[in-house]
Formats: structure tokens, sequence, C-alpha cells
């Protein structure tokens, strides 16, 4: 029998875990960013600072980053479904005591346990597609579940706006708490670890620190965690806070216009994740030569923003922005990677690692871009003055091009090629 076949030919019960698990994953797209829309009401009822808003943010991020390396080994070992009805208790929990937070620390607290029920909603549905669908599927759905689930960062602007004026921030995270259960309840209801006949024998246990031990001595596994680092890392940077200062500031754009160009910034990312999974699925054949090319035309792109004049062309800047969001895009691909790379007993510890890595760069490359950029940026003049967050934004995609080079292509296509040569059927 092919290692490659299909081991759920005609399922409709894979379908279903498919579109139930993407929507899963739009929830926990919704909280990454649902702070933003909801600070003025903070502010004016628990009269938080800046400073506690900024903190109030990354709880959620530190949360899921903290649960990452426990998330694999608990999918490795007790399974996607026992694992999603823990995590869904934790972001149930989380929402519920957000919403009846009274002080600075509640907040904190429900958004830290957010964080964590979070932490697994995409590395599940993963763990998922691995088993229900061939591997050369798998590029290209998991990019389609990250696509779908952008959607969350759509309710959380004007839908979260407009229910905050109706009902009030507390309400509406009660609501997010209850469409949040019956989500999960489906989730765990469709759900089947394995196809029929399919279930995974192992001769032990899987052990956290085993698995640990396994990735640390790898190096393909220290590039691939680098470049999802930098590239999620930075994207998410420019897209959740340094574009629109550079564009208001810099380009003397106005917040609507701003808004327009990180709309096409996003709907780059959107389209880029389909796209270049399937790329990588059926086309190419190839998850490094796919994420080589994406990889080294973000470092391009981005290093090309310093050669604009000083007052370049609406197109230029919304199709730039468009490229950079499309060509940061396939990160998933690197799940797939990895995940080709490692023993199968070890690949869910190796995706929710790559994943720690991924979550952290968001935060992370933020605040190292407000560290160098010093000051106040509102004093800031001109595009000038911005062209430190892309500098560092090239620099790093290019360093992690050049270490991705060295990282050994995915064995599935080739196995692939292998059992389909006619020498293998004389």
């Amino acid at each position: 029998m092919s290692t490659f076949a299909d081991p759920a030919v005609g399922s409709l019960r894979r379908w279903v875990i498919f579109a139930v698990g993407a929507i899963n994953f739009i929830i926990s797209m919704f909280y990454r960013v649902s702070i933003a829309v909801i600070a003025p009401s903070l502010i004016d009822e628990l009269k938080l600072d800046t400073s506690q808003l900024g903190d109030l943010s990354a709880a959620f991020f530190y949360g899921f980053a903290i649960c990452q390396l426990p998330l694999g080994l608990a999918i490795d070992r007790l399974g996607p479904r026992v694992t999603t009805i823990f995590l869904g208790f934790a972001a149930v929990m989380g929402a519920i005591v957000f919403a009846a937070g009274s002080s600075y620390e509640h907040l904190v607290l429900g958004r830290l346990l957010l964080g964590i029920g979070m932490g697994g909603n995409l590395m599940v549905v993963l763990a998922l597609l691995a088993v229900w669908f061939p591997p050369d599927r798998f590029a290209s759905l998991s990019s389609t579940v990250v696509a779908i689930g952008v959607v969350g960062n759509l309710f959380a602007a004007t839908p979260l706006a407009w229910m905050n004026e109706a009902i009030g921030w507390r309400a509406c995270f009660m609501v997010f708490a209850i469409i949040d259960s019956i989500i999960i309840t489906s989730f765990v209801f469709v759900m089947r670890n394995y196809p029929p006949g399919h279930a995974r024998k192992t001769s032990r246990r899987p052990n956290l620190m085993d698995g640990v031990r396994q990735l640390v001595r790898m190096f393909p596994y220290w590039v691939i965690s680098f470049g999802n680092f930098v590239r999620y890392g930075y994207f998410v940077a420019i897209q959740g806070l340094w574009a629109t200062p550079f564009l208001v500031y810099g380009l003397g754009f106005t917040d609507m216009a701003a808004a327009n160009a990180l709309l096409f910034l996003g709907l780059g990312y959107m389209v880029g994740l389909p796209f270049f999974g399937y790329l990588s699925d059926k086309v190419v054949r190839s998850r490094k030569k796919v994420i080589l090319f994406t990889m080294t035309g973000a470092a391009i792109l981005t290093g090309s923003v310093i050669l604009w004049p000083d007052n370049p062309s609406t197109s230029i800047i919304f199709s730039t922005f468009f490229g950079i969001g499309m060509l940061t895009a396939p990160g998933q691909i690197s799940y797939a990677h990895i995940k080709e790379l490692v023993p199968p007993s070890i690949s869910a510890q190796a995706m929710t690692a790559v994943n720690l890595f991924t979550i952290l760069g968001a935060a992370l490359i933020t605040q190292f871009l407000g560290m160098i950029a010093g000051g106040e940026v509102s004093q800031f003049t001109g595009s000038a003055d911005f062209k430190f967050m892309w500098i560092v934004g090239c620099v790093l995609l290019a360093i992690a091009s050049i270490l991705y080079c060295f990282v050994p292509d995915s064995p599935v296509f080739q196995r692939l090629s292998s059992e389909k040569s006619p020498e293998n059927h004389l």
C-alpha cells in the first residue's frame, strides 16, 4: 500500500472536521486583536493607561506561547479530541473572567486564559488534517484554514465596534463565550482522532522531553522556527502597529486612507495562504522551494520601500502592501515541512514547537521596532524617519532566506515520485 494513499476516501466527516475546525480558528483570530476596538471603553471604565493596554494585549500571546510545548505532547498522547475539551474549557472561562473583570489584574487573567484556550485552535486542526488527508493536500488545506481564520480579524473591527456600542464590551465577551461553547461542542461531536482503521500504533507513549531533545538537535527545526518567527512576527508588527504611523506621519495619509492600505496588506495575506499552499502541494511539489521564493521575495519587496520617493503614488503603496502580505503569508507550509522531517510520533510536538516561535515573533519584533524607533512616533516628520522598520524587515527576512538554503526539502514528494516511477512497477 502506498505511503501516500488517501486514508479516508469519500469521507464526509473529514470535510466537516475541516469546516468546523476552520470556524473554531476564526474565534482565535478574533480574540487576538479584540482589545484595539474596545480600548476606549476600557480606558473610560477602568482607567487603564496605554502601558496597561499594551500588557493586556500581550497577555494573550504569552498565554498562547507558554502552552505550545505541552500542547504538542497532549495532542500526540491524549489525542486532539480530549485536548480540545480541556482547551475549550480554558477559553470559555477566560472570556467569562474577562467579561466580569473589575480590575486590570482580572482582565490580564482573562486574557491569559484566552491565550491558553486558543493556543490549540490551529494546532488541533492541523493534527487532524495530517491524519485524515494525504500529505500532498496538507499545505493547501492548512493554508485555507488560516485564510478563513483571518475573518476573525474582520469581526474584531467594525462588527465588534457596533456590538460594543449596542450592548457594551462585557456583554460582547459573554456572547462570544456562548458562541465559543457551541463551536467547541460541535467540534468535539464531529471530531475523530483518526479515520477508521488508521489509529496510530506506537511502541511507547511519547514523552515531552524526548520530543524536545529530538527537535533541539535538528538544525532544520531551528531554521524553520526562525523563519516563522521573522515572517509572521514582522507581518503582525507592520499590520498591527507600525504601518499606520508610517502612512499617517511619514506619508501624510488620512486615517481612512491608511486603513485602506492596511486592507490591501490583509487581502494579500488572505490570497497568499491558499495560493502558495496549493502551489507547494500540487504544482511545485516542494516545501523548501516555495518558502525560499516567498521569503526572498518578501525581503526584496520590503527593502524596496526604502527607495520610494517622498510622495509615492497610491497604486505603488497599495500594490507593494498587497505583495508584502501575499509573500509573507505561506508560513503554514513551514508546518508541513517540519511535520514531514520528523517521526510521526512527535509530529504534533514539532508543529507546536515551531508555533511557539511564530507567536513569540509577533510580540518581540513589535517591541524591537519600538526600541529602535526611539522617541515619540507622532513627532516623526517624514518617511525617512521610518526607514528603520523596513531595513529591519529586509535584513531579518534575508537572513532567514539564506539559512533556509541549508534545510533539506521535505522527503514526501521524493518518495511519492519514487513510488510512481515506472521502475517500481516492473
